[in-house]
């Protein structure tokens, strides 16, 4: 990596997509990022399935979603901090649910954490 590429320590998750996207190295739009995140997907099924590589594999998929999200306008880091309130409350909404019926989350059915679940979407 040149000098005038950070490394990856201490910087934004797209910093390095975006000096790359300054210099040219990049997709003219957004489908070309997607097929990438779609391609990387498949590439994490396989490490799963194998049973090796799979942090390696996972980095490429979040790698390849920051890079959809730069295309989309999205901050990534915006979007996964909201995803994980969105997940707070829908999972305080399972525990209420919990606590009306008298019991525990873990004494709940899959089904009907899942019930409870989709009623708070």
């Amino acid at each position: 990596m040149s000098a005038g590429t950070p490394s990856s320590a201490g910087r934004s998750t797209s910093a390095p997509q975006k000096k790359a996207a300054d210099d040219g190295f990049d997709w003219p739009d957004i489908q070309g990022a997607l097929s990438k995140l779609d391609e990387e997907v498949g590439e994490l099924h396989q490490a799963v399935q194998d049973g090796a590589n799979v942090a390696e594999e996972l980095g490429d998929v979040l790698f390849a979603a920051v890079k959809a999200a730069r295309f989309a306008g999205v901050d990534p880091e915006d979007a996964l901090n909201a995803a994980c309130e969105k997940f707070i409350r829908r999972y305080g909404a399972v525990e209420q649910g919990a606590r009306d019926r008298g019991v525990s989350v873990s004494d709940l059915t899959l089904e009907e954490m899942t019930g409870l679940w989709n009623a708070a979407k």
